[in-house]
Parts: C-alpha cells; sequence; structure tokens
C-alpha cells in the first residue's frame, strides 16, 4: 500500500537525484568536486578560483550549483569562503542510484 509519506519520499528521491546529476552534469563542477577530494576536503573559494581560466563569476556560479545539490557546504572564516566537499551526499544519492543498477 502506497502512503503520502511513501509518495513525498519518492518525490525527494527525485529531486535529489536531478539536483546531484545537475551538478555532475558539468566538467567543471566534477573538476572543483575532484579537487576538493584531492586537497583534504576544504578549499577557499580563491584557492578554488584560482585552478581556473574563466571569470569569478563564473567559478561562483559552479560553486552556488555545487552548494544547493548539497555537494558542498560553505561558511565563512573571515572574509574567506570555505568550501567543504559532502562526500556523504555524493555517495548517498549518486551511489545509491547506481548502485540499483549492480547485480
Amino acid at each position: 500500500m502506497t502512503t503520502n509519506k511513501t509518495v513525498a519520499k519518492g518525490i525527494r528521491d527525485l529531486e535529489d537525484l536531478d539536483a546531484v546529476f545537475e551538478a555532475l552534469a558539468h566538467r567543471s563542477r566534477r573538476t572543483i568536486l575532484s579537487i576538493l577530494l584531492i586537497r583534504g576536503g576544504a578549499m577557499t573559494s580563491r584557492d578554488i578560483a584560482d585552478r581556473f581560466s574563466c571569470a569569478w563569476a563564473t567559478t561562483s556560479r559552479h560553486l552556488g550549483v555545487l552548494k544547493n545539490a548539497g555537494l558542498v557546504s560553505v561558511e565563512l572564516d573571515g572574509r574567506e569562503h570555505i568550501y567543504r566537499l559532502n562526500r556523504d551526499r555524493l555517495v548517498t544519492v549518486a551511489g545509491g542510484w547506481i548502485d540499483r543498477f549492480r547485480s
């Protein structure tokens, strides 16, 4: 029997999948996640931006998409924005979807 809670959870799951896979769809965002992983999971926005040849506004938009998808969090340390990788979110949402296809 399907309940309203089950339907609501299914809708939330689909929204999570859409947000995460939309974020992963762009190469620069995947690169940002990889850089964060390699650098220990946290970096300033300036350090992240220095690795790209695009304008700061473009990097800022990419960071915003990652944040909105829950793949990174941001905290203010003085005047610096520190971005932290949220590995659990990536593994739970993307990994959980991929696991459905394992035999």
